[in-house]
């Protein structure tokens, strides 16, 4: 009887194929063992993290936009570290991080006025090579200035900003009036609007002692044809006739009954508070006063203009430079991540989906004329207007330490407690000793 469990007998060539087959996934097996043990090149790659300090307000508003860099650079991941909403205490942390020599930021977010002193101290590496000019070219002039030291190139612009004049269209209209182009005739639409309508105010403005306070200045001073530092020189010109007539138009706005005596303990917030009231003609802010201006809440909705900070005859307007930029710290060991990165975030797509979704202020100015931005933000014709006459707050390492002095004195004159020259000779003199000029 034969056997029902007889082996099969299979063809020899069937025998050898199979075998051939069987050695050929065996071996396929081990090299990808390989390649997960070793992390041959090509298969897997290590995941790169890329940290950055963003005040906690703007940290949220970065998801978007972060999540799309991750998803087209799937090796790159970006840790964004949330700091605190004030810039002074994010600066802080910054420069703590990198005097204690082991920061844990490859990325630095900076305020336009870090840069002198983030690239004195050794902090930031320079960007000039990782950057065609052509591609310079569609930032702002005053941005990109902003971003250089002694001929190197320290932070690519983000987004930015520029001090301009707000006015009560409505009231204008009302009185005749057409917005004003000197100081005396701010004074005056001011004085007299002030009376013959039911705001309290003629001028608002940020006065209290803090940076922008100094902001505001650089505005009037410009306006009056004259010079805080000269960072070529360090030639201070604060105790010149032209920074003393500055702060004497400031004095006699208080004096005179257009701005009121708490101006001094004004910042963006508070004089954006009365003008949105209906409190007052005229303010000075910056851009994003437009968007909170023509709410559908608001009680002004589209009865404001705006328009470049008046000057004195025969000068020009000013209009103080503001923003936020990227830089790569001189730490990082992940230079080629951090540019792929700032390259993506500073895009013109990047920028302009930052900015209609959140009302911010592009850096590059084909973004003024783009029709879907103009569409959405009617005013960046005359925004741009200001901006071409942006002035940069002194581009030098003691930056903060002279702003400071400014303030003191310039609250000094403000509240009284000294004449504008008394308080403008002070000024000039610690600046200079500051600065090692005198």
């Amino acid at each position: 009887m034969k056997n029902d469990r007889q082996a099969i007998k299979w063809p020899k060539f069937l025998y050898r194929y199979s075998r051939s087959l069987l050695l050929g996934l065996m071996t396929l097996v081990i090299i990808l063992g390989l390649h997960l043990l070793w992390g041959i090149p090509g298969l897997t790659q290590e995941t790169t993290t890329l940290k950055v300090l963003v005040n906690a307000l703007e940290a949220k508003e970065w998801s978007s936009l972060v999540e799309e860099f991750e998803e087209k650079n799937p090796q790159i991941e970006i840790e964004v570290v949330e700091g605190p909403t004030d810039s002074n205490l994010v600066e802080n942390l910054y420069s703590t991080a990198f005097l204690l020599g082991k920061s844990p930021y490859d990325l630095v977010y900076m305020d336009i006025i870090w840069v002198p002193k983030f690239a004195a101290a050794g902090w930031l590496q320079d960007l000039s090579g990782k950057i065609a000019p052509s591609e310079l070219q569609d930032f702002l002039e005053k941005d990109i200035e902003a971003g250089r030291y002694k001929g190197g190139l320290y932070r690519i612009p983000f987004r930015s900003d520029v001090g301009v004049l707000y006015y009560r269209s409505d009231l204008l209209k009302q009185g005749g009036y057409e917005p004003p182009e000197n100081f005396d005739r701010l004074q005056i639409i001011a004085q007299e609007l002030q009376q013959s309508t039911e705001s309290n105010w003629g001028y608002l403005w940020q006065g209290k002692q803090y940076e922008g306070l100094s902001a505001m200045f650089v505005e009037v001073l410009e306006g009056y044809g004259g010079v805080w530092i000269d960072p070529e020189t360090k030639a201070v010109g604060l105790d010149k006739p032209e920074a003393i007539a500055a702060v004497e138009f400031l004095r006699h706005a208080i004096e005179s009954g257009i701005t009121p005596s708490g101006v001094t303990t004004y910042t963006e917030s508070e004089s954006l508070r009365f003008f949105l009231n209906g409190e007052s003609v005229f303010l000075r802010n910056w851009p994003y006063v437009w968007a909170e201006a023509n709410k559908p809440s608001s009680p002004i909705q589209g009865k404001v203009g705006l328009k470049a900070m008046v000057h004195a005859p025969g000068e020009s307007s000013g209009a103080a430079q503001g923003g936020w930029g990227l830089g790569i710290a001189k730490t990082s060991k992940h230079s080629e991540e951090a540019w792929k990165f700032i390259d993506f975030f500073t895009s013109r797509d990047s920028q302009k989906q930052y900015i209609l979704d959140y009302s911010y202020i592009p850096s590059r100015r084909s973004l003024f004329r783009d029709p879907e931005v103009v569409d959405k933000y009617s005013y960046y014709p005359k925004l741009l207007q200001a901006i071409d006459n942006a002035v940069l707050r002194p581009p030098i390492p003691q930056y903060a330490q002279v702003s400071d002095i400014l303030q003191r004195y310039l609250t000094a004159a403000l509240t009284g407690s000294k004449t504008p020259e008394a308080a403008m000779k002070k000024a000039a003199a610690e600046t200079r000793r500051v600065l090692g000029t005198s």
